[in-house]
């Protein structure tokens, strides 16, 4: 069962965030589904006919992003795509906050790499797999 339908991450300038979000979701496999004034879309939105696809929206908020725990993690289909995701995030302006690589504590197989965004957003991408 996946969990979330869809989930909402506010930035200041999304001018600014544009580029961010274009990078690693395009590194992870998501497409954009819009851009509008205030808001970016990405991944496929459910309907009646699929229940099972999520949507990511990066939307225009003035609000302050004060340093915290919170973050949104993104599956990635294998450790190749967190690499990218990882390097594209770096290229397009965000922060490193954990390089790719195995977290053993989570379990014995958990890769992921953490990024800030340009406007301070926590975000990871994570591979679940052994390698093949």
């Amino acid at each position: 069962m996946q969990l979330l339908d869809h989930v909402s991450i506010g930035v200041p300038d999304l001018d600014a965030a544009r580029p961010f979000y274009d990078a690693i979701m395009s590194a992870l496999g998501a497409l954009k589904v819009y851009d509008r004034p205030a808001a970016l879309g990405y991944g496929e939105r459910c309907n009646a006919a699929d229940t099972q696809s999520s949507c990511l929206a990066v939307y225009l908020d003035a609000g302050a992003i004060e340093p915290n725990k919170r973050h949104w993690c993104f599956k990635a289909v294998s450790r190749a795509h967190v690499d990218a995701f990882h390097a594209a995030g770096l290229a397009a302006g965000g922060r490193s906050d954990g390089d790719p690589g195995l977290r053993p504590h989570y379990h014995a197989d958990y890769y992921g790499a953490f990024l800030i965004d340009p406007a301070g957003n926590r975000v990871e991408a994570v591979c679940h797999s052994a390698p093949a």
